[in-house]
């Protein structure tokens, strides 16, 4: 992960923890009763980013596994609140990092946790060969 793409991926991870971290943060002390679930779903998410940016940080299997459960779970929610946000629009008078399946962050929020899975399961593959 200290090299090449996964270098990249633990970037974007530490640049959404950030980002999300951030938004949740300003959003939950200044504006909590517009849109809590809204708010707290970032604040999941940011979570969520950050816990994946430390395990693939940590590296070795233990962290590997962890890391491949939290794409999986980060995955489910950007399809669940997704397919959410598009179904019943007036649950959320304020937009998630996960609304609309990240448009508003250029989809990554859908791209990062497939990429996140697939590299995984790449890097592992190239470490048994090894």
């Amino acid at each position: 992960m200290r090299e090449g793409p996964g270098r990249l991926l633990v970037t974007l991870y530490g640049v959404f923890t950030v980002g999300a971290a951030s938004r949740s943060v300003y959003q939950l002390s200044t504006r909590f009763e517009e849109a809590p679930l809204a708010y707290l779903l970032s604040a999941a998410a940011a979570l969520v980013y950050a816990f994946i940016t430390v395990s693939l940080v940590r590296g070795g299997e233990r962290a590997r596994r962890a890391a491949r459960a939290a794409c999986a779970a980060e995955l489910a929610g950007v399809l669940t609140v997704g397919t959410w946000t598009l179904a019943d629009p007036s649950a959320f008078p304020d937009a998630t990092v996960w609304s609309d399946y990240g448009m508003g962050y250029l989809f990554l929020p859908l791209i990062l946790p497939v990429t996140g899975l697939l590299w995984l399961r790449r890097s592992r593959a190239g470490a048994r060969e090894r």
